[in-house]
């Protein structure tokens, strides 16, 4: 009860701050005492602050703002991409205070290398973060691959990686400091949940770079599956006598809509060192005829597979997340088109689909709030004052 208390507490402060101790009492339903002993105990752990006494106007004693602590405790966020290394801070509230992001090519390089690498990233902005004030409480890592439930920890297949059963732990210098293993398109989605003003309660987010993910959030909840495994929407056949995809199947989305197909098709292939989802844009903006061509014929694979999400999931929302995001203007079209020709058996508002604010920040964004979201369900997992 009293954890349940300690998070009701710490909500309220978070949701409508700042507030005094007995505007708190009035919003959470619980008595000034039990408030004030809660408060306390928050502020022993470090999540609350207190401004001094200030006259409010009212009567009685002047009232003390309490806000939730800008330093302090932390989630750390980090990210291993085909083409990059990412790591973030997000204090309690939900600002990032700290930013990196390494343009490296990660694909086929051995992992441990890579989470070596990342392993240096993390020391870097861990004490970054610490000359701000913030501690880590917690550290999660996006990777573009699988996460079974089972066995924790480890990387079942990140095939754009090369990596097969990999645990991040035991190549971290310290494996008591290692970070927890996350699909990147899981969160991504829990960023887009946790960060919209107005976020669907049941919604389909889909999102790409050499891969492509997809996510289930389900009133509120991601959906793993029964073993992890959801979300494989790349995977799904568009076209079933198409070509051969690198995991045993043909005519897969991702040989249609992933960034080396696009990229194939709008006759950029040459062209991958550097940012392929900016050179898309930036020739697509420019009237481009071949890479129009190439997001359209993407944008109607990619609604082909949305539209038997929507039949078999019924959800509030689809949303386009990562490079989808930064070529919505693009993808959308095609994408609306197909989804009006073969969502036929429900209503379907085409503005359900929408790109994402977030664009390629969502998942790194989201490997850092899960640390901060765990410690608003639970404060009592940061160590007591």
């Amino acid at each position: 009860m009293r954890r349940q208390n300690l998070s009701l507490v710490l909500g309220a402060v978070a949701g409508h701050g700042p507030l005094s101790r007995a505007d708190v009492a009035g919003r959470v339903g619980l008595t000034r005492a039990a408030v004030s002993s809660l408060v306390d105990e928050l502020i022993g752990r470090g999540a609350l602050t207190e401004a001094p006494a200030t006259a409010s106007g009212r009567v009685g004693r002047p009232g003390r703002a309490l806000t939730v602590n800008d330093r302090g405790p932390a989630g750390l966020g980090l990210e291993i991409g085909i083409t990059h290394l990412g790591a973030c801070v997000v204090d309690l509230r939900g600002e990032p205070r700290v930013w990196r992001r390494i343009e490296q090519d990660n694909a086929g390089r051995p992992a441990g290398e890579v989470l070596a690498e990342t392993a240096a990233l993390a020391s870097d902005v861990q004490a970054e973060a610490a000359a701000l004030g913030l501690h880590v409480e917690g550290r999660v890592l996006a990777v573009p691959g699988v996460v079974p439930n089972a066995p924790p920890g480890v990387v079942e297949r990140a095939p754009n990686l090369g990596w097969h059963g990999v645990r991040p732990a035991d190549h971290w210098l310290d494996p008591d400091t290692a970070p927890e293993p996350e699909n990147e398109a899981n969160l991504g989605a829990l960023a887009e949940y946790w960060s919209a003003e107005q976020a669907a309660e049941t919604f389909v987010h889909v999102s790409a770079e050499a891969g492509i993910g997809a996510a289930l959030v389900i009133d509120g909840h991601l959906f793993r599956g029964a073993r992890g495994f959801a979300g494989e929407l790349g995977h799904i056949p568009v076209h079933p006598d198409g070509p051969d995809c690198p995991c045993g199947a043909r005519g897969c989305l991702e040989q249609y809509a992933g960034d080396a197909a696009v990229l194939r098709e709008a006759g950029l292939a040459d062209h991958r060192t550097g940012d392929p989802v900016a050179l898309l844009a930036e020739r697509a903006a420019a009237g481009h005829a071949p890479t129009l061509h190439a997001l359209d014929r993407a944008g109607r694979a990619l609604g082909l597979a949305l539209a038997s999400a929507v039949e078999l999931v019924d959800p509030d929302a689809l949303v386009l997340g990562g490079a989808y995001a930064e070529l919505a203007d693009w993808l959308l079209p095609s994408v609306r088109a197909e989804l009006a020709a073969r969502v036929t058996v429900r209503p379907w508002d085409p503005q359900a689909l929408r790109p994402s604010a977030l664009g390629r920040r969502g998942p790194l964004l989201g490997a850092a709030l899960t640390t901060v979201r765990r410690i608003m369900a639970d404060p009592m997992l940061l160590p007591a004052g």
